[in-house]
């Protein structure tokens, strides 16, 4: 797993509220520059570092209840899930998916994510 990737911004990337735990969104950054390979690669990319944000809280993917995934082409919708189910493996939070014009950075792929993890 990757190591944890700095906000690009001015926002914490990920907060606990009670049993919830909100993961920014996530682009396909590594080193501080989207990876190279598309759709595919950035999704990728997106999942390991929303995978080490859960990490950093005591969470894991098996803990997401909600993702909220914006594409920048709707086009390569099937090319993101492909990428998407690898990354989460069985794992099928409850899902959204919304095209936008842009995302920072020049990133075609963003995935924010609720994970439902009670405290001790």
């Amino acid at each position: 797993m990757s190591k944890q990737t700095a906000p690009i911004g001015p926002y914490t990337p990920v907060v606990r509220a009670g049993d919830w735990i909100i993961v920014s969104g996530q682009l396909g950054l590594k080193d501080g520059a989207i990876v190279s390979g598309g759709v595919k690669a950035q999704t990728a990319q997106s999942i390991e570092n929303l995978k080490g944000q859960l990490k950093s809280v005591g969470a894991n993917i098996s803990d997401v209840k909600k993702t909220m995934c914006f594409l920048t082409d709707m086009d390569t919708f099937a090319t993101f899930n492909e990428a998407y189910v690898e990354g989460f493996g069985d794992s099928r939070p409850a899902r959204s998916t919304i095209g936008v014009l842009s995302l920072p950075a020049g990133g075609a792929v963003e995935i924010e994510a609720w994970a439902y993890k009670p405290e001790k």
